[in-house]
């Protein structure tokens, strides 16, 4: 697969409201081409709003997203569909669709016809489906696939779309704990390998700091802390974001930062290992 060009994508001062509840106030971030990015923070704190509002999934109140330096309201769909791609949380599965036929849907914004794909398209589609491991499933319809094997298949479109931003909204959400370490392992290879810029959102803290690149944490609305995971991840950002006192260790091979909770009312020194 040809790796994508760099491209630039930013939130300037971006605001959202649902009705009268305001979920994004004047968020700025800029996005690292080449870098797994992981947006956290508690539930409704405007992670997943900001994902969609980067996707131009919605319209923002105020401020704008950009992708590269233009905003990108203001640009072609078909253009925005060549340079990003979109993957929501639990995206519905078209009724008897098989693999082949779900990752070729990648193609659409590079003037593909139903059916009707070019030497070239077949193996962009063919390459996405070898880094994702669905290869073997291409004639199987999704809906008969395991959750891991089904997301897979999911990315693989993705990819399909040569595109070179993916946003991923929980895309390790409802899966064990083996498909989440695989499908994590995977975008990190995508940037590390294949020039990529990932942006996820995630619940899981510990997972996101093992594997993101950089972390942006949102607390009511705005961005409460953004850098390099290492420098980011402190004791008192978890605390100042999720309410919870936490110790900070590190993983001894990657150096990556990981939170143990502190449990109320326990005193470590009388639990007997």
């Amino acid at each position: 697969m040809r790796q994508a060009p760099a491209a630039r994508l930013s939130a300037r001062d971006v605001s959202f409201s649902y009705g009268k509840t305001e979920i994004l106030k004047q968020v700025s971030a800029a996005i690292s081409p080449g870098r797994l990015t992981a947006l956290v923070g508690p539930n409704g704190s405007g992670k997943s709003t900001l994902l969609a509002a980067l996707a131009r999934f919605l319209s923002p109140s105020g401020g704008q997203v950009e992708l590269d330096g233009e905003p990108i309201l203001q640009q072609p769909s078909k253009a925005v569909a060549r340079k990003l791609a979109i993957l929501p949380q639990s995206p519905p599965v078209p009724e008897g669709i098989t693999v082949f036929e779900l990752v070729s849907r990648g193609r659409f914004p590079h003037g593909g016809l139903l059916g009707l794909w070019s030497a070239s398209d077949l193996s962009v589609i063919d390459a996405a489906m070898d880094m994702t491991g669905v290869r073997e499933f291409a004639g199987r319809p999704v809906s008969g696939l395991s959750g891991g094997q089904r997301q897979r298949a999911w990315i693989a479109m993705a990819l399909a779309q040569e595109t070179p931003i993916l946003l991923l909204d929980e895309p390790t959400s409802a899966l064990d704990l083996r498909y989440q370490l695989e499908i994590l392992a995977l975008l990190q290879g995508l940037c590390r390998h294949h020039g990529r810029t990932v942006v996820i959102a995630l619940h899981d803290l510990n997972m996101a700091a093992a594997h993101a690149d950089e972390m942006i944490f949102f607390r009511d609305g705005t961005v409460h802390g953004a850098g390099v995971t290492e420098e980011i991840c402190t004791a008192a950002m978890i605390g100042a974001v999720f309410d919870v006192a936490v110790d900070v260790l590190f993983e001894p091979r990657t150096g990556k930062p990981v939170f143990v909770p502190r449990l109320a009312g326990v005193d470590a020194r009388a639990v007997d290992g």
